[in-house]
């Protein structure tokens, strides 16, 4: 008893790490990571704006705030040193008739108070510039164009993480299990993908790849192959009218990499059927990728998708999400080979075929009756 639980336990534990060893996730991300890089990771400042877009939102929000506060309180120690060096400040005892830099600075607060105020141009009319020195003038001039620079910067990368059509991909969804069965006389892998919203992705095409691990005649092993995987629709693959949820299907034939296997040894089998689809965002013209994969455990032979759209008494049509991913089991062939094999019997009866090793004597007809 013992030994049948660990064993159980055991082959358990076997095939959740084995369902999490994928390459792409459900919801598109991709597990992989990068090891002895020899660029520097200061290379990514080069193309600063594509790192801040990339951070997560906790990290921008910590550099947007960072970078208003940093630099309100660089500009207020440049006017506490103007003022200082210009002996504005109540400790020197400026006379009655000096005529300070800045007006009403009286320490380290009231300089960070007028440099909050210099570049978010709030302008309360209480601390100001005057003409006495051009000092002042120019750091006033400075730091008005750097906040500009700042808050158009930040604000714009901010405006431009919401907007990112990335987030318009989590609005497509796909199927949680593909489908293998017959589709048009045919053995077909069928999957099936919704949009959840009215607006259109326009242009969209759906594409497949097969990551594998194989090995060359040469005794290479190469670690995540990829085979192109085509899919159709019966509309067709490009430019897809995608107002409703789409069963799109791989033909299963002699030069699919699906043709060699079977219900039985599927499971078997270690590969990852990654499915993408590309399209463009129909209100904002940015192009957007949705992508999902499949492990052998979430390819399911035999089945078919469940019905899921109809159509009301008041003449509207009703897409049931409850039956997304619902399958049903249907008669199916237990591999490609075999339903070809079939079709090829069935022709052979239709027809009729010479036998070269066949001769026909003739006998001459005797007769033993004698008159």
């Amino acid at each position: 008893m013992f030994n049948y639980l660990r064993k159980r336990f055991t082959s358990h534990i076997r095939e959740r790490s084995r369902r999490r060893a994928r390459l792409v996730s459900k919801d598109g991300r991709c597990n992989i990571e990068f090891g002895n890089v020899e660029q520097s990771r200061f290379v990514f400042l080069i193309d600063i704006w594509t790192t801040i877009l990339d951070l997560r939102w906790r990290y921008k929000m910590t550099i947007f705030i960072s970078a208003f506060l940093g630099s309100w309180f660089l500009f207020g120690l440049l006017w506490y040193g103007v003022a200082y060096i210009h002996k504005d400040l109540p400790e020197f005892n400026p006379s009655i008739n000096h005529t300070p830099c800045v007006e009403n600075i009286n320490g380290l607060t009231s300089a960070f108070l007028f440099s909050l105020e210099t570049q978010v141009t709030i302008g309360y009319g209480f601390r100001c510039v005057t003409e006495q020195c051009a000092t002042a003038i120019f750091l006033l001039i400075f730091q008005s164009i750097l906040g500009v620079i700042i808050n158009s910067f930040m604000c714009g990368a901010i405006l431009a993480k919401i907007s990112r059509s990335k987030n318009r991909a989590k609005t497509i969804t796909f199927s949680k299990n593909a489908v293998i069965s017959k589709r048009g006389g045919k053995l077909c892998l069928l999957i099936r993908v919704a949009n959840l919203r009215k607006s259109l992705l326009i242009g969209s095409h759906i594409y497949g790849k097969l990551l594998k691990t194989t090995i060359t005649p040469e005794g290479e092993t190469i670690i995540l192959d990829q085979v192109n995987i085509e899919f159709v629709v019966d509309a067709g693959n490009e430019n897809l009218f995608f107002i409703s949820p789409l069963t799109i299907y791989h033909i299963i034939d002699k030069n699919s990499p699906f043709f060699h296997m079977a219900a039985e040894t599927i499971l078997q089998q270690d590969f990852e059927l990654v499915v993408f689809l590309d399209g463009t965002v129909e209100a904002t013209s940015a192009t957007c990728q949705v992508r999902t994969s499949y492990i052998p455990e979430e390819v399911l032979w035999g089945y078919r998708f469940a019905p899921i759209v109809s159509k009301t008494k008041e003449g509207k049509y009703r897409v049931d999400f409850q039956n997304f991913s619902k399958t049903v089991a249907v008669e199916t062939p237990h591999c490609a080979f075999c339903l070809y094999n079939e079709k090829e019997a069935k022709a052979k009866e239709k027809k009729g075929y010479d036998n070269p090793g066949f001769v026909l004597s003739e006998v001459s007809e005797t007769s033993d009756t004698k008159m």
